[in-house]
């Protein structure tokens, strides 16, 4: 069981109110809260210069359908339920790495799982591409921080702290695998007492995820937005979540389309061998079409099967 002292609960938070005083105003849907993750400046970006912006998703998506490039305040966005079922989620929208589509896979999703009881948190993550002194650890810092950042919330937000999932979209969906699969990497130096929590969800669920970066499975944009051009094997095999899967990892839900044009399903088939090697209980969805990206709609304009695939899954592994 994760438990934290009510000293250090109380210091850790009043550094983040400081922090939540400083944060730059964002416009949000109804019913939407966001603070920083960080008290403080993130990790590592003394040579950072790229300015922060949110942008459309695309010229013809919805007004709150957006997406932010060049990350300098990494957040989390919280959505509260109006009848809490004692359980958080962390969702960690894709992008490709060049950017946080928040409103596709992070507010819509949202919405769809408070509306069941969820507290949700959208995690806005540093890019690895602006110059952080992490490089491709830069999200996996945030994912970590937040992840601990929601637990340490637990008893305030009335949900448990040992029944926290995260859900992770395509590229998110590769830091949600390394979020599950190397929770006890140490990424970053201790920041305060919340540091002290474990950064292990109870629970995974990967949506058409990026897993491998490895030639034949990659997606090569994500790949080379994380790591660069021309690296050899043993660095690609490194930052490739299915070998990083352990007896340790938690209950993992996979799920994507057949038809996926850009992120290889073979990608979800290395997760699921990686998870079923190692013992670990997994589930594992291959639906005949939706492409990419799909979040919670179908081409055909249906509403996709996932989420209730998911939380009837959930329920068996300790999620209300």
């Amino acid at each position: 069981m994760t438990t934290i002292d009510r000293r250090a609960l109380l210091a850790g938070g009043a550094a983040l109110g400081v922090a939540a005083s400083t944060a730059r105003a964002a416009t949000l849907p109804p019913s939407f809260e966001r603070f920083p993750i960080w008290p403080g400046d993130a990790p590592g970006g003394e040579r950072v210069t790229a300015v922060e912006q949110e942008i459309q998703r695309s010229a013809t998506s919805p007004v709150d359908d957006t997406a932010y490039i060049h990350l300098r305040r990494p957040t989390l966005t919280m959505l509260r339920p109006q009848r809490r079922n004692g359980a958080a989620l962390l969702l960690v929208p894709g992008g490709g790495y060049r950017r946080v589509a928040i409103g596709h896979e992070g507010y819509a999703i949202a919405r769809r799982f408070a509306a069941v009881g969820y507290t949700c948190f959208i995690l806005l993550y540093r890019l690895p591409g602006d110059g952080w002194a992490a490089g491709p650890d830069a999200p996996l810092q945030d994912a970590q921080r937040a992840i601990r950042l929601v637990r340490a919330r637990a008893r305030g937000e009335g949900y448990d702290a040992n029944r926290i999932g995260v859900i992770g979209f395509s590229a998110g969906g590769h830091l949600g695998a390394r979020l599950a699969t190397q929770p006890g990497l140490a990424t970053y130096a201790p920041v305060d007492a919340i540091d002290r929590l474990d950064a292990r969800p109870n629970v995974a669920a990967l949506l058409y995820p990026v897993i491998s970066l490895e030639p034949g499975l990659a997606h090569a944009g994500s790949r080379d937005e994380l790591l660069g051009a021309n690296q050899t094997p043993e660095r690609l095999r490194a930052y490739s979540a299915d070998h990083m899967v352990t007896a340790a990892t938690p209950p993992t839900f996979v799920a994507q389309a057949i038809d996926d044009r850009t992120v290889p399903v073979a990608n979800s088939l290395a997760i699921s061998a990686g998870l079923r090697g190692e013992g670990v209980p997994t589930e594992l969805h291959l639906f005949e079409t939706g492409g990419h990206g799909f979040g919670l709609t179908l081409p055909d304009g249906s509403a996709s099967p996932w989420p209730d695939l998911y939380l009837a899954w959930a329920r068996r592994h300790g999620m209300p």
